[in-house]
């Protein structure tokens, strides 16, 4: 398989950026696409060629696959890595990248298809023997299937959609005289958000914590784990602030799992990067779902291994082997990401608008992802992250106070960010111990507004 020449980067904002500069540390061109909300992005203005793809809205460009494939075609470019987000777990689109003869850098599209089918992942995952929720085995027929494993399993217990995520289509059940009227909600609003009434149901775990593991296939059948994260800070399922590693988990944990998923990519010949994601609680890890492409924070793993996760993703897509064998990985130290947001931080209300001043903070193991600068202005359309800040220390405490000389010396100016509530969030006794599950944020914030 030869060398990639010239990637289209199919994505847009700090991803976006993030990939171009992995590709040119590999001598790779790189062609942007963007929307005309986009045309003064930052990775537009790095990237070797620039090709619109239509108006603003991301149905109309960065979800048109017609008018991506033309722009990898009109510009000569070999591959296509779609950052995560938008087309990046869409099965559809790496068949048709692939079918243009392009390289699609990501796993193969019978994985994405899959593991994007939450009923279907579960039962991959049991297959493959990762520790399961109990609940049912696949989607609920009808009601009285349900309230039958909801009396076995005991409530509380979730329901989920089996398609789509970030909590829609998910009613929490604490007795069987909501169970009905709950089933009926979660099915309405995952037909309405992802066009599929189906569900499933799960037993509810009660203060679990969010544990990811990190891991690359070379799609031949090896496999290694690059280690957990801890993605528990969360609100309304969105991450917040995500850690490496866990503060709960330990060497032999780590091993042990980090041994049962790798041998689990490995037995799927899965290729590229994947997160497996697992709730954990007292001990026990629980798979709910794999993410089949880069995650939003790969930093901080980035930061403890030492290893480049988009190089290493464009070098597989190549058809090179895993630039490491697992007895090779070392974890080292601890890395801690801030997601910094055009939002007000106590509403959580979206707040584009111009940058008016910009400076992002340096020295010393900090690492800062983002594509503002002074003058530019950041879009209504998209998601309203605008930056990440990755600090690296030798222990968690030295971590967490770099963090906090960091996130003083941040400024964005001419929008109200989330940075104030970092800097809040970093200074409670419970976050400083690493005492907290993915309950712990909303009550904390919850606690503020008390307080007010």
């Amino acid at each position: 398989m030869p060398d990639i020449k010239k990637l289209l980067i199919a994505n847009r904002g700090e991803i976006a950026l993030r990939i171009h500069r992995a590709c040119h540390e590999m001598g790779i061109r790189t062609v942007a696409v963007h929307s005309t909300a986009d045309t003064d992005a930052m990775h537009v203005r790095l990237a070797d060629e620039a090709i619109c793809i239509g108006p603003p809205p991301a149905s109309e460009s960065y979800l048109n696959v017609a008018n991506i494939i033309s722009a990898a075609e009109i510009s000569g470019a070999d591959a296509v890595h779609p950052g995560y987000g938008f087309l990046s777990e869409n099965a559809r689109f790496a068949e048709i990248v692939e079918a243009h003869g392009l390289l699609f850098v990501g796993p193969k599209p019978e994985h994405i298809r899959t593991m994007g089918d939450k009923v279907a992942a579960k039962r991959t995952a049991g297959a493959l023997g990762l520790p399961l929720v109990p609940g049912s085995d696949g989607a609920i027929g009808d009601l009285a299937e349900a309230r039958a494993i909801a009396a076995r399993i005991g409530y509380p217990v979730i329901i989920k959609a089996a398609s789509g995520g970030g909590g829609r289509g998910m009613k929490v059940v604490g007795d069987p005289d909501a169970l009905e009227t709950q089933m009926q909600q979660a099915g309405s609003e995952a037909k309405a958000a992802f066009g599929d009434a189906t569900v499933y149901l799960e037993k509810y775990l009660g203060n679990p914590r969010h544990i990811e593991f990190q891991v690359f296939g070379d799609g031949k059948g090896q496999a290694i784990h690059l280690g957990e994260r801890d993605c528990s800070l969360q609100r309304r399922h969105q991450k917040v602030l995500e850690e490496a590693p866990s503060s709960v988990i330990t060497p032999e944990e780590r091993a042990r799992m980090g041994g049962i998923v790798a041998r689990a990519m490995a037995d799927m010949a899965y290729r590229g990067a994947g997160t497996i994601e697992f709730l954990w609680e007292d001990g026990d890890f629980y798979f709910i779902e794999m993410n089949t492409r880069l995650q939003v924070e790969h930093p901080v793993t980035e930061a403890i291994t030492g290893l480049d996760l988009v190089r290493e993703q464009i070098r597989i897509a190549e058809g090179h082997p895993l630039t490491l064998r697992q007895q090779d990985v070392e974890f080292r130290g601890h890395a801690i990401e801030c997601r910094i947001n055009a939002e007000d931080p106590r509403t959580f209300a979206p707040s584009p608008g111009l940058v008016t001043q910009y400076h992002a903070p340096g020295g010393m193991n900090v690492r800062v992802d983002s594509g503002l600068y002074a003058g530019y202005r950041v879009p209504p359309y998209y998601d309203s992250m605008i930056a990440k800040l990755i600090v690296y220390g030798t222990t968690r405490a030295g971590a967490i106070r770099r963090l906090r000389r960091a996130l003083e010396e941040f400024v964005i100016e001419g929008m109200k960010t989330t940075i104030p509530l970092h800097q809040a969030l970093i200074e409670d006794p419970d976050f400083q111990r690493g005492d907290y599950t993915i309950k712990w944020l909303e009550q904390w914030l919850a606690g503020e507004e008390e307080e007010e």
